[in-house]
């Protein structure tokens, strides 16, 4: 439990101690203490902790919450707590703040854990499974697959840092009606080498990859295959592109630093009949019936906003059958506690419907949750764009890290919450000032470190410093950066229970600001040494937390800049 966490448990006991104290001198009457919240509130001036113990209580003993609050703080003891007093505000709003053993307590707490400050057991002893990107394999990653790549690769660090046993997965959608169609694409464009007279359909896949991939088939094989049934073909071209494919998905996230503890082929449901016996079992619990030769699923009696087919009249599953079979092979075959979801804003009725089948399946679908991602603009100059300037060509994942850091593109598609659109600004990305989020984070712990090394050249080391010595930091620039510092612990909980990451990039981009404010206000060199030493502890402590946050990311922590 971190100081911060221990301080507000600490507090709640003083408080409840404080009751009970008034309720045998008869101040209160006998009656159950109800639950009350501790809480930061908005406003630090107003006290560092705040409770509505009092407001909550006033029904249970029968008093104005004023009242109760007067005699809350006439029987509380502090003495156990890093509290040093309590005030009380408008009705009956109780407001504490911290001694300055507090601030010392939150230096040496980061001190000691190091580089597992700001982790926890929090989740400890359950299993997280987190599917992200899952980019159809017949084509390059789009610029919405780097953004959930960036969530999705940050979701499953936060869950890890609080105690999760996290997995992260890609399923690789090698059935289907896509595959189809890239078999077509593929043919018609190996076709077109040889003979005249084929056109590909308007809806095939237009894109040169598919042209790259026919003519180095080509090259390989000649016209072996031209001659042949189409079926043969067909299977030849796709054995041929489809695992370039996706070692080339695999090979440009390894690029975005993102490594996947499995990927997960579709197939493999069809070829081990789970796709088949997805639909027997839901036929067996009763949740299904025939219509026009198809077998539908009763959906709306689940939750979802209508039915839907499984098999169609020509006796092929449809899509969604491998997906319902693929999260009951996450959640009963391999026991994932929850598995997670990361998809575009337009999946939104797809998640009911997956829902509704496991419940008929007999799972708890509260068990699959869904972060859902809105769309991404790329704006240069102002303007949307959609092309690369130096390719030419649509930007994809691979181009966009061609023409920004990989560090800024991390960053930037996890600063904000997913449900909300976002504006990627391809200027900033590349711009080396504050302006530039990422960079200015970045700054923030090389600027600590040049300190560390100029005071270094003069012969000062940072050491430890006595309690004593750390209070001499009380300054409001001191005080509200080691607030900020002590936080990290609950913000990271709070990113995890709410699956939102973007809440800690969002949070060093305020630990840094607060820094260089820091920085600017108070000067690290001084003739009084253990003022000097006790704000060299402050620095260390947020060079540790921003490289902590930065090294969760996969994004570097410089030196220098």
């Amino acid at each position: 439990m971190s100081t911060a966490q221990q301080t507000i448990t600490d507090l709640k006991n003083a408080i409840i101690d404080a009751i009970k104290k008034a309720q045998q001198q008869e101040l209160l009457p006998q009656a159950e203490i109800p639950d009350f919240t501790i809480e930061v509130p908005a406003d630090r001036s107003h006290g560092d902790l705040a409770s509505n113990a009092a407001m909550v209580s006033a029904r249970a003993f029968r008093a104005a919450p004023r009242k109760i609050a007067d005699i809350i703080t006439q029987n509380i003891d502090l003495s156990s707590t890093m509290l040093s007093r309590c005030e009380i505000a408008g009705p009956g709003f109780m407001n504490f703040f911290y001694d300055k053993s507090f601030y010392a307590a939150v230096l040496k707490e980061i001190s000691a854990q190091g580089e597992n400050y700001g982790r926890s057991d929090f989740g400890q002893g359950k299993r997280i499974l987190v599917e992200f990107v899952s980019a159809n394999p017949t084509g390059p990653m789009h610029i919405g697959n780097a953004r959930g790549g960036a969530i999705g690769d940050s979701l499953a660090s936060v869950l890890d840092a609080v105690g999760y046993e996290v997995a992260r997965e890609f399923y690789i959608n090698d059935a289907g009606n896509q595959i189809e169609k890239f078999a077509t694409s593929l043919e018609i464009r190996y076709m077109q080498i040889y003979k005249e007279g084929y056109e590909l359909p308007e809806d095939a896949y237009h894109g040169q990859d598919i042209i790259d991939h026919a003519k180095n088939f080509a090259e390989i094989n000649g016209d072996k295959y031209v001659e042949t049934s189409s079926e043969e073909r067909r299977k030849a071209l796709v054995d041929y592109a489809l695992p370039i494919n996706i070692a080339g998905l695999e090979r440009d996230l390894l690029k975005y630093r993102i490594k996947y503890d499995r990927w997960f082929r579709e197939s493999t449901l069809h070829n081990s009949g789970a796709v088949k016996a997805i639909v027997e079992k839901l036929r067996e619990n009763g949740y299904t019936y025939e219509q026009d030769g198809a077998t539908w699923f009763k959906a709306s009696e689940l939750g979802a906003d209508k039915d839907f087919v499984l098999v169609r009249s020509n006796g092929l599953p449809t899509y969604v059958v491998p997906d319902i079979a693929y999260h009951y092979d996450k959640l009963v075959t391999r026991g994932y506690d929850k598995a997670i979801d990361v998809l575009g804003a337009d999946h939104h009725g797809y998640v009911p419907r997956l829902k509704a089948a496991l419940t008929a399946l007999g799972v708890d679908a509260s068990r699959l949750d869904a972060v859902l991602m809105q769309m991404v603009r790329l704006v240069k100059d102002g303007e949307t764009i959609k092309f690369s300037k130096r390719s030419g060509k649509a930007i994809t994942l691979v181009t966009l890290l061609d023409e920004i850091p990989i560090d800024a593109a991390r960053f930037f598609f996890n600063l904000r919450e997913s449900n909300s659109h976002f504006d990627f600004d391809l200027d900033l990305a590349i711009d080396q000032s504050s302006k530039n989020p990422v960079y200015y984070v970045q700054y923030a712990h090389a600027r600590i470190c040049n300190i560390l090394k100029t005071l270094e050249g003069e012969g000062i080391k940072p050491r430890e410093c006595t309690d004593e010595e750390l209070a001499n930091l009380t300054s409001s620039e001191e005080i509200e950066l080691i607030n900020k510092l002590s936080s990290l612990p609950d913000e990271m909980i709070s990113a995890a229970k709410d699956y939102d990451p973007s809440r800690i990039t969002r949070y060093v981009y305020d630990t840094a600001t607060l820094f260089h404010k820091f920085y600017n206000a108070c000067r690290v060199k001084s003739d009084n040494e253990p003022l000097m030493q006790a704000r060299l502890s402050l620095c260390l402590a947020v060079k540790t937390v921003i490289s902590n946050i930065l090294t969760l990311f996969k994004i570097t922590a410089p030196e220098k800049m």
